[in-house]
């Protein structure tokens, strides 16, 4: 049976990203686990910092499918899901493949070696897309090949690299990602446009932001408070780029405990974060473009509203496409 690693690649990159923007500061790492006549046997992803990686998660799936021991289920630490795995394994991945996005870890740090417990566990061969540049946790690879385990390289190499792109960024200075909500007809104002779950979303992507970046005239005109509300989480610093430096302090955003506001008419205070989104529309988007790194965009299923992205021309390439609740939501960069 010819095996298409490009196939299984993929599905490891569509879960991953799904989680793209909430494992700051660990990347998205997405894994798929093959049995030995070229089935399915899970696809998961590394989904929050201080959570299992994402071969961690899939192999724990892997087990309780060749298995059906329910055991596992009730296990969410790492090291549990390691130690469990280990000893009682019993040669069940024998001539089972992996696929995972990023190359397994090489290292002992919050969670244990993935790489180790891939050699362990007697898996048969490793399809790696991108090489790990982080020094504490690369050689992966290299640890894999010292057990006897296959291992094949840059598979999909492009697409994965642009998913740990963020991670890349965040290592060398920071990433910044523009976030807007519109219609199909790119209107962006008239109230609240996308789905309960979309809004979850991004409330959990600020949870892990550093700084959240907004205009002076959507602050006083829709009043926000920006924090993360809908998913118990922590709110950003602000920055609110405005040339006036008045604002009304009873607008919610003032009033959030533990966080810093700052009112600037530049971009300056960007370079003292590391995970930067920016909420905005069209003016904003003009503003940002020249040190934007990846655009996020939720569409909704409808028409309405008046103004929005009407008078711009730009070419984006999506870099994925995924599907919340009735909303579509892409990550893109810029042509």
């Amino acid at each position: 049976m010819v095996i298409d690693s490009n196939f299984f690649m993929n599905l490891a990159l569509a879960e991953a990203w799904k989680y793209q923007g909430l494992t700051y500061p660990n990347p998205a790492v997405g894994c798929t686990v093959v049995g030995k006549n070229n089935e399915l046997l899970a696809v998961n992803a590394h989904q929050k910092a201080g959570c299992p990686h994402a071969e961690v998660m899939a192999l724990k799936d892997a087990y309780f499918h060749l298995t059906n021991d329910s055991n596992i289920s009730k296990i969410e630490s790492s090291h549990e899901i390691h130690d469990f795995l280990l000893k009682n394994h019993k040669d069940c991945f024998k001539d089972i493949s992996l696929y995972t996005t990023l190359e397994p870890c090489s290292h002992e740090g919050k969670t244990p070696s993935c790489a180790s417990l891939i050699a362990s566990l007697g898996i048969k061969k490793v399809y790696v897309g991108s090489k790990d540049f982080n020094a504490i946790a690369a050689c992966g690879s290299e640890k894999l090949l010292a057990c006897g385990v296959e291992v094949e390289e840059n598979i999909l190499n492009k697409e994965c690299d642009a998913l740990v792109k963020p991670f890349g960024m965040w290592n060398k200075n920071n990433f910044i990602f523009f976030k807007w909500a519109q219609r199909l007809n790119a209107t962006t104002d008239g109230g609240i446009i996308s789905s309960v779950g979309s809004r979850k979303n991004v409330h959990a992507m600020r949870d892990v932001c550093d700084l959240l970046v907004i205009g002076g005239n959507t602050v006083r005109l829709d009043r926000p408070i920006l924090d993360a509300r809908l998913v118990d989480g922590k709110a950003p610093d602000v920055l609110i780029i405005s040339r006036e430096k008045e604002f009304d302090t009873s607008i919610p955003l003032f009033g959030v405990e533990d966080r810093k506001v700052f009112i600037e008419e530049d971009f300056s205070l960007l370079k003292k974060y590391k995970n930067i989104m920016i909420e905005g529309s069209s003016q904003m988007f003009a503003l940002t473009q020249s040190f934007v790194d990846y655009y996020l965009c939720y569409m909704a299923p409808e028409f309405g509203g008046n103004n929005g992205f009407k008078e711009l021309n730009h070419k984006f390439e999506i870099l994925n496409i995924q599907k919340e609740e009735q909303d579509i939501i892409m990550w893109m960069k810029r042509k």
